[in-house]
């Protein structure tokens, strides 16, 4: 039986405002939202006075790395990771090995989810150029969405096929997530550079060969393909300035069609950091200049773009310490997202009802997931206690993730996740973790 609890005092930020309130939680559910609600007696009480409580942070794009590739990552690591974070639901990519290609190989990580991980878990089915059978017998209801490679990264899973993606937007009634970058023009910038330098190219070409010219086109393809057949589509880590311009933001997420996310690193570092930083911000698609990272705050901000994300993609050291064109991309993001937008926010770039509406409002509105996302009676009680004001550096001892590394290495953050609740049970608190009930499986509102 999961314990009741009572959080007292916090600062709540949700549904645009911040009030000064209780929130008692019983049988996994948010019983009651109130100024004042110590009549309730609960099996635990957490102070939360001078703190913010949050909707816990909804990461619709991870990768975490089982089956397969488990020296990197596993689902128990990494969603550990994530719940220190704040971080209480992920939707996990299909390229793992085996890649999830069909819904029996999709059950099997769903299995290893129910019983490792301690964030609740959804996995998307990855598109091929020729599984379009697999796709059109998926549930709506039980996965996030289906996962479409237009530009080779780790694992490639390239739909290169412009019949198959016809195909796929017209027939799939599913949400559909891309990564779009244009792959021939990727493949001839890299022969140019491997012309020049062989295959100890300076990464700070890498948004030079991933350009941002291969990113528009790519995002253009499948948003012109998804307004001509009406496809639910949700273009991943936007990585430049003129992708933003592809989105609409004149009416409610509930009512569009073609939506984008954000993710951390693109509003955190540019192309000056590649210098210090190397291959430790190697990411497909690249980080590009300080304007790109500057107007893709802006489009979320004025809601071109509806969700920020993570992207965390974890590799070992010693693979990302090859020469640029060994060292894969992608790197470790759960554990320091919420505070690194945090610390955004108190450098005034966004606020916290900003926040908490990228990272969990909209998230449950765009993927419809059910009773999720909001500080309201009746729904799961997702839930993260922050203090503002409880400076930390990121050092290895405290790196959380299998990889051992983080970008945000050597960087104080002045906020701290205290407490996390997942599903109603206390699954973090002040840096100790309770194991002894896991996640559960997203479910979708989807008609």
């Amino acid at each position: 039986m999961t314990k009741s609890i009572l959080i007292t005092d916090a600062n709540i930020v949700n549904e645009g405002k911040i009030t000064r309130g209780d929130v008692f939680i019983k049988d996994g559910l948010i019983y009651s939202v109130g100024g004042n609600l110590k009549e309730f007696e609960a099996d635990i009480t957490i102070d939360g006075e001078g703190k913010y409580l949050l909707p816990g942070l909804i990461d619709d794009q991870v990768h975490f790395r089982e089956p397969g590739l488990t020296h990197k990552a596993e689902i128990y690591t990494e969603a550990k990771a994530a719940v220190a974070g704040g971080i209480t639901s992920f939707m996990e990519m299909p390229n793992t090995v085996p890649q999830s290609t069909t819904l029996e190989l999709l059950e099997e990580k769903y299995k290893i989810a129910s019983e490792k991980s301690l964030a609740n878990y959804s996995f998307y089915l990855g598109a091929t150029n020729d599984n379009l059978d697999e796709i059109l017998k998926a549930d709506p209801e039980n996965i996030c969405g289906i996962k479409v490679f237009q530009g080779s990264s780790t694992g490639n899973m390239l739909v290169d096929n412009q019949e198959t993606l016809e195909n796929i937007f017209e027939k799939c009634k599913m949400l559909i997530a891309t990564h779009s970058e244009n792959d021939d023009m990727i493949k001839a910038n890299m022969d140019k550079y491997l012309e020049e330098y062989g295959e100890d190219i300076p990464v700070k070409y890498h948004p030079k060969i991933r350009s941002a010219e291969a990113c528009y086109d790519a995002s253009k393809r499948v948003v012109d393909l998804a307004r001509k057949h009406g496809t639910k589509l949700h273009i991943l880590h936007i990585s430049t300035a003129k992708e933003v311009s592809l989105f609409d933001n004149t009416i409610p997420l509930k009512e569009k069609r073609i939506t984008a996310e954000a993710c951390v690193h693109h509003l955190w570092f540019s192309d000056e950091d590649y210098d210090e930083k190397g291959t430790l911000i190697k990411w497909n698609p690249a980080v590009k200049t300080a304007e790109d990272r500057d107007e893709i705050l802006k489009g979320v901000l004025d809601d071109h773009i509806d969700v920020i994300a993570t992207d965390h993609a974890p590799h070992t050291l010693e693979e990302k310490s090859n020469v640029y064109t060994k060292a894969p991309s992608g790197g470790p993001l759960v554990q320091h997202n919420l505070v690194a937008l945090l610390e955004m926010y108190h450098q005034g770039k966004i606020t916290l009802e900003q926040i908490v509406q990228k990272t969990s409002h909209n998230v449950a509105i765009l993927f419809e997931i059910e009773k999720r996302g909001y500080i309201r009676p009746g729904y799961y009680a997702d839930l993260v206690l922050v203090d503002l004001d409880n400076p930390w550096e990121v050092k290895k001892e405290n790196i959380l993730s299998k990889c051992g590394w983080a970008p945000f290495e050597g960087q104080t953050f002045k906020s701290k996740v205290s407490h996390t609740i997942v599903s109603g049970h206390l699954a973090y608190e002040n840096e100790t973790f309770h194991e002894e009930k896991k996640g559960e499986r997203l479910k979708f509102s989807r008609k």
